[in-house]
């Protein structure tokens, strides 16, 4: 037994699919195949039932399966100790980020940590919050930024920055030439939303139900940029975080304007498992993203 055996049977319990999991692994089906028969063979015991639709994993099989995770991400944390102490601004460090972070923050802090961690190598994966907490807990990832939400306090928190949210809407709308806006005015007013799944849907519909808006339930976006086309054709109103807009809040038929006090806005921090050993990378690197972003910030005011 070795830890690519272990791989290849997670593989598998994950795709259900022997050809998939194989693909995943990057070898042939029969050398997977062949390799999980191998492993059945020296516990002796049934993994899996087998058909040439599904593959159902045994109770055994799914304990295994479990204990195998846990044992690859230790086999992977020993590394990560080492190398922590000796070289901790250094080596591959893959992040998770969520759509509505990802286009807007990445252009805004790459340049600097490329300048202050130039031997660190980063892997940027991009999804929704709920698959990628599940990447972080499965060690698939290293850390995530993400919008701060209630359900996030199994993780270690580092904080990056408070970012507003504006109110965008068409040029043409009565309210264009407006310098700021109360959010209560948005009592009435339809809204437009980002589909089920985004945790910035939750946090805008939050303060927009709040002030007494409606959710305009005939149209729901994808991203922040189907939004922004949508609003610039005078579809509706939305909010967008301010990462997300452009400094002079006028761009492509779409004006932006800030909220008064009380602004909402949302959190966003850098999340890692709380047992990681890579704790002193990920303070350096929260310190410089918000140093980065709050310069970035500053030009809104």
């Amino acid at each position: 037994m070795n830890f690519r055996d272990l791989e290849y049977l997670i593989a598998l319990e994950e795709l259900k699919h022997f050809r998939k999991a194989a693909e995943k692994c990057f070898v042939s089906q029969p050398t997977l195949s062949g390799q999980i028969r191998k492993l059945e063979d020296e516990l002796n015991i049934q993994l899996m039932e087998r058909s040439s639709r599904k593959v159902i994993f045994t109770e055994a099989g799914l304990d295994i399966v479990a204990k195998a995770k846990t044992i690859l991400l230790e086999a992977k944390s020993l590394k990560e100790i080492a190398k922590s102490y000796k070289e901790p601004m250094q080596g591959s460090l893959h992040i998770g980020l969520i759509p509505t972070v990802a286009p807007y923050l990445l252009p805004v802090i790459i340049p600097s940590i490329k300048k202050h961690f130039p031997e660190l190598d980063l892997y940027l994966h991009e999804n929704q919050t709920h698959k990628l907490l599940k990447q972080l807990e499965d060690g698939e990832l290293d850390c995530l930024m993400l919008a701060v939400l209630p359900e996030m306090e199994s993780f270690q928190k580092f904080a990056l920055y408070d970012e507003p949210l504006e109110l965008a809407l068409a040029e043409t709308h009565q309210w264009a030439d407006k310098s700021s806006i109360d959010l209560h005015e948005l009592h009435g007013e339809r809204l437009l939303m980002l589909e089920d799944g985004h945790c910035l849907r939750d946090q805008a519909m939050g303060f927009c139900f709040t002030a007494g808006a409606i959710e305009d339930h005939s149209f729901k976006a994808t991203s922040l940029e189907t939004l922004r086309h949508m609003i610039s054709a005078d579809n509706g109103l939305t909010l967008l975080p301010q990462l997300a807009i452009p400094v002079n809040r006028h761009q492509a038929g779409v004006r932006y304007i800030p909220f008064n006090k009380p602004v909402p806005s949302r959190a966003v921090a850098l999340l890692s498992r709380k047992n990681s050993v890579r704790k002193i990378c990920f303070e350096q690197l929260a310190k410089l993203i918000s140093e980065t972003v709050e310069d970035k910030l500053k030009q809104y005011r």
